[in-house]
């Protein structure tokens, strides 16, 4: 209940002559006559009485107007979304199309006060119920993909992507007419951590170090974004497309100050990785890329098994099913099973003998075109590979002792024999 100054005041208001300037000064003065336990109540009061007087329409837009003014200048979260609401339903009883400009002001009001209480959710559907697409009102591509953005953004705080990915395919439509900086900044960020949390990672790593190459982000929002392009191109799917954004990255003269350098710089190189690098690595992950796949591992453990496999065909011409799962930390099978993949969507040259139970290495790099990692079979291929190695250190034996007899050819004579 409100306060009985504020009360008085209200029916002093209602008998006036002037009943919007009457109001104009109840507000003006609020703070004189409301108390922090009152103010709520002695709000919705007013928010009330203004909608029950005989204020003509354009008074009445201009004292609901200096009545959200007022409700801001308290600096109260918790004030601005009750009483916010109480006023939204009041308003929601009267013609559709009048107060548009108060409503929008009123719900970016709310908006504010969620995301300073950390309820982004809350956040995104006030603003999501913003009018944008009233005749009555005119809005500019500019104010209705701030408010877009500023959906999308909060949306990802609560991680909720399907939402978030809706109103950024409304920002696409405009994006292109829109001259801000900061709103065509916040527009590919998103995008980014869209990529990110839906697991596209080498797309979110382009989009992660294209931003931090931005001049206008501060120095350490740019190192940030691209520790974020590095961790999301260790977890991308080994392969070619990977070995090109690791390597753009690696080259990068800022990336030796990051954390995640280590692991960069040997997936870069093709070493392999211990387990304690990883486990290290995994604690600055987010939580949806330590999220588990379908086939039960997590998104980090099936990139580190991808990038430890594609290593060990660095280092091996063939090798067992079993040794290699013993390198990769798996069974025999799903190590079969993995590089199986790896071949069948080209992202690894070679071919298995399921006979023999041996996966032979092909030299050089895959395409990445799915079906082009399968190597052929050809007769007598490893027997010719021994034959000119031969031949090539029969050669180096020839041109030693060619150039022994050039240069000492008494000591040729005397110790060789023809």
């Amino acid at each position: 209940m409100a306060s009985p100054k504020i009360n008085e005041l209200l029916a002093a208001a209602k008998a006036a002559d002037d009943q919007a300037a009457a109001y104009d000064s109840l507000l003006e003065n609020l703070k004189s006559h409301s108390t922090p336990t009152t103010v709520e109540a002695d709000m919705k009061a007013i928010a009330s009485s203004i909608f029950t007087n005989d204020l003509r329409v354009v008074a009445l837009r201009s004292v609901l107007e200096r009545f959200i003014a007022v409700l801001g200048a308290f600096n109260n979260a918790d004030l601005s979304v009750s009483v916010g609401q109480h006023t939204l339903d009041i308003i929601g009883a009267q013609p559709s199309a009048t107060f548009l400009d108060q409503v929008a002001s009123l719900r970016a009001l709310m908006a504010d006060a969620h995301e300073s209480n950390e309820d982004f959710l809350e956040a995104a559907k006030t603003l999501s119920e913003i009018p944008l697409d009233a005749a009555q009102r005119k809005v500019t591509d500019e104010e209705r993909a701030a408010i877009w953005v500023r959906i999308v953004r909060n949306y990802l705080e609560v991680d909720d992507t399907t939402s978030a990915e809706t109103y950024l395919n409304k920002l696409k439509i405009i994006i292109f007419a829109i001259s801000d900086p900061a709103l065509n900044l916040h527009f590919r960020l998103s995008q980014a951590r869209i990529n990110d949390a839906k697991r596209e990672f080498l797309s979110a790593s382009s989009a992660y170090h294209d931003i931090s190459l931005s001049p206008s982000v501060s120095e350490d929002e740019r190192l940030h974004t691209l520790a974020m392009a590095a961790r999301c191109a260790i977890l991308a799917p080994a392969g070619p497309l990977r070995s090109r954004a690791l390597a753009r990255l690696y080259k990068d003269e800022r990336a030796v100050n990051l954390d995640e350098f280590g692991m960069l710089e040997k997936m870069f190189l093709d070493r392999l990785l211990a387990p304690a690098e990883v486990e290290k690595f995994a604690q600055g992950l987010a939580p949806h890329q330590l999220a588990t796949t379908s086939d039960g591992s997590t998104v980090l453990a099936k990139a580190v098994v991808e990038h430890n496999l594609l290593g060990a065909s660095r280092l091996y011409s063939n090798i067992g099913f079993e040794e290699l799962g013993v390198l990769l930390g798996l069974d025999a099978s799903r190590a079969e099973d993995t590089t199986a993949k790896m071949i069948e969507q080209g992202r690894l040259v070679g071919r298995i003998d399921q006979i023999e139970q041996i996966i032979w290495f092909e030299r050089g790099e895959a395409s990445g075109e799915k079906g082009s990692g399968r190597a052929e079979v050809t007769v007598g291929k490893e027997m010719r590979h021994w034959d000119a190695n031969v031949q090539g250190l029969a050669e180096e034996v020839e041109n030693v002792t060619n150039a022994l007899q050039r240069e000492f050819p008494e000591f040729v004579a005397a110790t060789l024999v023809a």
